[in-house]
């Protein structure tokens, strides 16, 4: 099978930042499916892995990456119940395993949902990892209901983001939240709007744009673009008793300490846990999935792609890259086979 990866870290501008070569297709065992890939979507991970994981090294074979992918189940593994031959699925995939860059693909049918059927693959290809991130922020971090919770407010750092625009659509859907975002630029704006948000303020005076907004503190915040530079800002902002939840990491410490005062919750949110340590309950996110594909298909959630760049191919996943690497996409972008 074709498959494109690298031997080492470069420059999205090298030729060599990707390479296409021959693999065998893998054969699946266990509860493993064997997917043949229809559609792939690109997310800043992937850029970040791509940039760091072979850094000052040569690998032997080359590292295939992404993580998020939709097509066509051609082989199960001895222990799958799930799902059988010729289902149509999506799924986010798994970091300590090899990407969907590339024709076929194992994946483990506990992270894996039924694809959405009134999606076409490329949108569908767009939704897994930022809606999975999104809902699990939401849900299993803050743990918000529509019981107690409904009406209450919720600040989320990056709304045009690939992670924002669907928990936009969740937060105010699905629990009835207001609903406010940051966006700085006239497009952005519009389209956190077309998500759902009621409030959206600009980025760069967070504290003075969220109060003239209304909101002297608000109960949640998501963080989907850099927890150091929104610390302060966000200590301020959250409630006594609120809830902040961060994708983003820190290269440095995080002050814990200012949150004390008013006893707030802060929460780590990263996707891949479940996959990567195992967890008990990591069929969670094929549930998951399949109750998003349920919501795609009644019209109550949307998809977020934005952008498709056609054939699977070196060129088409740099541009992609360069896309991201920018800091300027809105929505998701998709890679169609």
């Amino acid at each position: 099978m074709k498959a494109i990866g690298f031997k080492t870290s470069l420059p999205i501008s090298e030729n060599e930042s990707f390479i296409t070569f021959e693999t065998p297709v893998p054969q699946p065992e266990g509860r493993d499916l064997l997917v043949k890939i229809k559609a792939i979507s690109i997310n800043p991970v992937d850029f970040k892995i791509r940039q760091n994981s072979a850094k000052d090294m040569v690998l032997d074979t080359p590292k295939v990456i992404g993580w998020d992918a939709v097509g066509t189940i051609e082989a199960v593994g001895a222990g799958v119940t799930f799902f059988k031959t010729g289902d149509e699925v999506y799924y986010a995939g798994d970091l300590t395993r090899s990407g969907s860059n590339a024709e076929y693909q194992l994946i483990d049918e506990r992270i894996v949902g039924l694809k959405p059927t009134s999606l076409t693959d490329t949108e569908a290809a767009a939704m897994p990892l930022t809606a999975l991130t999104a809902w699990e922020s939401l849900y299993d971090r803050i743990r918000i209901s529509e019981q107690k919770d409904k009406g209450k407010s919720i600040l989320i750092i990056g709304g045009a983001g690939g992670v924002g625009s669907i928990a936009i659509q969740l937060a105010k859907k699905i629990s009835g939240l207001k609903v406010i975002t940051t966006a700085s630029r006239p497009e952005t704006k519009d389209w956190c709007k077309a998500m759902g948000a009621d409030v959206v303020v600009n980025h760069k005076n967070l504290i003075e744009e969220v109060r003239a907004a209304g909101f002297k503190e608000v109960d949640f915040i998501l963080d989907f673009v850099d927890l150091n530079s929104y610390w302060d800002d966000l200590v301020e902002l959250i409630k006594p008793q609120g809830h902040i939840v961060s994708i983003t990491g820190s290269a440095t410490p995080i002050a814990l300490n200012k949150l004390k005062n008013k006893s707030v919750t802060f929460s780590w949110e990263l996707m891949y846990t479940r996959s990567m340590y195992q967890t008990d309950d990591m069929e969670q996110q094929h549930h998951i999935l399949n109750e998003l594909a349920k919501l795609f298909d009644n019209g109550t959630l949307k998809t977020t792609l934005n952008q498709t760049l056609k054939g699977f191919n070196v060129e088409n996943l740099k541009e992609a890259h360069r896309l991201l690497e920018s800091g300027k996409t809105i929505g998701k972008v998709v890679i169609e086979y």
